[in-house]
């Protein structure tokens, strides 16, 4: 082979790397939390410390747990806004189970479990059958939730929190679980880092190898071009509708074991926080684009300008006006990238 056409070999091989580099989903939100991290490092002069970084981190799993899931149903071409309200229900559910049964916490857990699964298979199910739009009808199931929580926990309880469970049987395990602290290097850790971390790990194989992964992308892409090359799209639909509920689930024992009680009007609105996380880390509102590693990257973000502000001791309601920034800066900049890599085919 002559000198030219290695030369040129090379080239290609450079462009197509390039190329793919340019096409990846969590590139501009990568940018972004490189951004967002120098600054605050530099405004803030405790962001750095170790204590600080783990704060963050936390913040970031909070959002991150849910946002993994709703990345995966938006690149699904669909959305869900009773995620705030069912992290709320799932802990509710688990603690008046618990508390008016005098039984084990575990059992509280295990049927919560149950019944936040169901409520995500109601979801998928009145999606796949009505073919109405999920916005429709997951903002019916974010009022009835928001509706039943207040009005369930007032009927049992007589106030808008639940009684304190943290004197019963197996609470003490449960909250090892999903409320524990890790310590690594001499830094306080959360668990919910690690959920997140597994979720994301589990997510990206999911998307990346396996059969289900070219499903949830050829469903966001189209579900009857999809329907016709044999996907199975309602089937996959509500299999993303579970795995919303499941990470409700996680998220809501996690309140539930950090305090022992639950106030039931939480959660409303964390269900945009969500989405806007997944498209901050790339995923398209039209569906059949994104990653979850680019969720994580977004709650990263969130974590981040939630916890800088504080250490840069700003007032805390210019929050709002940096989400709302990044929001518009990632999604120009995902726009451009996407625009790029298509130019370089």
């Amino acid at each position: 082979m002559s000198a030219d056409a290695t030369l040129l070999d090379e080239r290609l091989l450079h462009r197509s790397y390039l190329h793919r580099l340019m096409g990846r989903p969590e590139l501009a939100s990568i940018v972004g939390a490189a951004a967002v991290f120098i600054f605050f490092s530099i405004i803030a002069d405790s962001f750095l410390q170790a204590s600080s970084l783990s704060t963050v981190l936390y913040a970031a799993s909070t959002y991150g747990i849910m946002a993994v899931p709703v990345a995966l149903l938006m690149i699904g071409g669909e959305f869900d806004l009773s995620t705030g309200v069912m992290v709320t229900s799932s802990a509710l559910i688990s603690s008046m189970i618990s508390y008016q049964m005098t039984a084990n916490v575990w059992v509280g857990v295990a049927l919560s479990l149950l019944i936040t699964l169901a409520i995500g298979f109601f979801n998928g199910l009145l999606l796949t059958r009505t073919k109405l739009p999920s916005f429709i009808i997951t903002l019916a199931t974010f009022l009835m939730l928001t509706g039943l929580n207040l009005g369930f926990t007032k009927l049992i309880s007589g106030t808008v929190s639940t009684k304190s469970i943290g004197d019963m049987e197996g609470f003490d395990s449960a909250r090892s679980l999903f409320a524990s602290h890790l310590t690594i290097g001499g830094v306080d850790l959360q668990i919910t880092i690690l959920w997140w971390a597994v979720l994301v790990a589990v997510a990206t194989w999911v998307l990346l190898r396996t059969r289900a992964g070219n499903w949830i992308f050829a469903v966001g892409g189209g579900s009857e071009a999809a329907r016709a090359v044999g996907v199975p799209v309602n089937k996959t639909k509500i299999g993303l509708y579970l795995a919303v509920a499941f990470a409700a689930w996680v998220s809501g024992q996690h309140l539930l074991f950090s305090y022992d009680s639950i106030q039931s009007g939480g959660g409303v609105g964390n269900e945009l926080l969500y989405i806007i996380a997944a498209v901050i880390g790339g995923c398209l509102m039209t569906g059949g684009y994104g990653s979850a590693i680019g969720s994580a990257v977004g709650a990263f973000i969130f974590g981040m300008t939630s916890k800088g502000i504080v250490y840069a001791q700003w007032n805390p309601d210019w929050f709002k006006f940096f989400l709302g920034a990044m929001l518009l800066l990632a999604t120009l900049l995902n726009a451009w990238v996407r625009k790029r890599a298509e130019a370089s085919k």
